[in-house]
């Protein structure tokens, strides 16, 4: 991802990024997070891609049920846990203010829900 960036910074105007599940396994930038990294520092990089963030979502989930692939979790824009805030501080910084701890809104891509989550870490225990 970095030299992907730093490349674009330096005036290269065409990378190879693959999308969603098979861009880690090869070592390589993956085309939502580079398309996401380039809208949020417009200014800085001085470029567009013309892509639609709104579709790298439902793009990512095609991928995978084409391939049989899975998505992990975590993975930054497309995973299931990419919005998930569990920590009770996180929560109320989302809830004031959701560029305190998300780089982008939601709503920009694909209008997704943040998960919350009322576990030790939010402050809030469950007791059976």
């Amino acid at each position: 991802m970095a030299n992907s960036l730093a490349a674009i910074r330096a005036g290269v105007r065409q990378i190879e990024c693959p999308s969603t599940v098979s861009a880690n396994a090869a070592g390589n930038a993956s085309l939502e997070e580079v398309v996401v990294a380039l809208a949020v520092a417009k200014d800085s990089f001085g470029v567009t891609t013309g892509i639609r963030m709104e579709e790298l979502f439902p793009t990512s989930r095609m991928l995978t049920e084409i391939t049989g692939a899975q998505v992990a979790p975590n993975k930054a824009i497309v995973g299931a846990n990419a919005f998930a805030h569990e920590a009770g501080i996180h929560q109320d910084g989302i809830i004031k203010n959701p560029l305190t701890y998300e780089i982008i809104r939601r709503r920009r891509l694909e209008c997704r829900r943040a998960r919350w989550s009322s576990e030790k870490h939010s402050g809030r225990m469950r007791c059976a």
